[in-house]
């Protein structure tokens, strides 16, 4: 038994499938069914069910992955000490944000981390709050940008900064030439647009609604930010746009007008998870300050 076949056993569970997994392990699809054939000779047990309609992991099978992710995960560890005492600021990290945040952070912040760390290879990932943080949690990620509040599980974190959010509304609406700040009790008399469930947006979004009396228009979900936007161009509703997502290098809308709202401002706070028990945990301090180093005015360097 070795750690490239359990690799193989991990890749058929998460693909189902011989043909994609042999793909993600960059390897023939005989070669990978000829190695899993041989762990389970080896184990004297049947780990995989084949039949022609469906590729799945036996109960055994399923007991063996879920220990070989722990050992895969670990082994990865260990070449990361290695990699790290040779050269403290090199190696790969990958790092997940959430799909509202991302676009807009990190033009602000990859020239600088390159900048910073020119020997770091930096591989971003994006996906929803929920599968970065289980990613992140089985080794898949070194790094997750996500906001508050997070179920950590143990985690470690620093707070980086909050962001305003702003109320988009559509260019003809009768509050799209005001100047001044909007309470968030408006909001209570206006059509809501949010995003569809498993975007952590849409719930710090109603949490702003909810402590202001306001309902979500029930009849549309928006499955990404640049859709929300083009309804409320479209005049269908309002919405909540946080500050980054509207400012440069970030699309901008002729037919959204962006309001500000009156103290106490809602906002939300980004903060950067890792395991206390990465090989780069001495680094992500470092790694934290030019993640927080955004262009005076768009946000607030709150702490813990």
């Amino acid at each position: 038994m070795n750690l490239r076949d359990l690799g193989y056993l991990v890749a058929v569970d998460e693909h189902r499938h011989f043909g994609r997994a042999a793909e993600a392990c960059f390897v023939s699809q005989p070669t990978l069914s000829t190695q899993i054939k041989k762990l389970e000779r080896e184990l004297g047990v049947e780990l995989v069910e084949r039949n022609p309609r469906r590729i799945m992991l036996t109960a055994a099978g399923r007991q063996v992955a879920d220990r070989a992710r722990v050992i895969l995960r670990e082994a990865a560890g260990i070449e990361g000490i290695a990699a790290r005492a040779q050269d403290p600021e090199g190696g790969s990290i990958r790092v997940g944000l959430f799909p509202t945040l991302g676009p807009y952070l990190l033009p602000h912040v990859v020239p600088k981390l390159h900048a910073r760390f020119p020997r770091l290879e930096l591989l971003l990932v994006e996906e929803k709050t929920e599968t970065v943080l289980r990613r992140l949690r089985d080794g898949d990620l070194d790094v997750g940008v996500l906001a508050l509040p997070v179920p950590d599980g143990g985690l470690e974190h620093e707070v980086l900064f909050s962001e305003d959010f702003l109320l988009a509304v559509p260019a003809g609406h009768a509050l799209a030439g005001s100047a001044d700040p909007v309470d968030t009790a408006l909001l209570a008399t206006e059509p809501i647009l949010l995003l569809e469930d498993g975007h952590c947006l849409r719930d710090q979004a109603l949490e702003v609604c909810r402590l202001s009396g306001a309902n979500e228009r029930p009849d549309f979900r928006a499955t990404s930010l640049e859709t929300l936007r083009q309804m409320v161009v479209a005049g269908v509703g309002v919405t909540l746009l946080p500050e980054l997502t509207v400012q440069p290098p970030a699309a901008q809308s002729d037919g959204v007008r962006l309001l500000r709202f009156a103290d106490p401002v809602p906002r939300r706070t980004i903060a950067m998870f890792w395991r206390p028990t990465s090989a780069y945990r001495d680094l992500m301090p470092a790694l934290a300050a030019v993640m927080r180093d955004v262009p005076a005015g768009l946000v607030h360097l709150d702490r813990d």
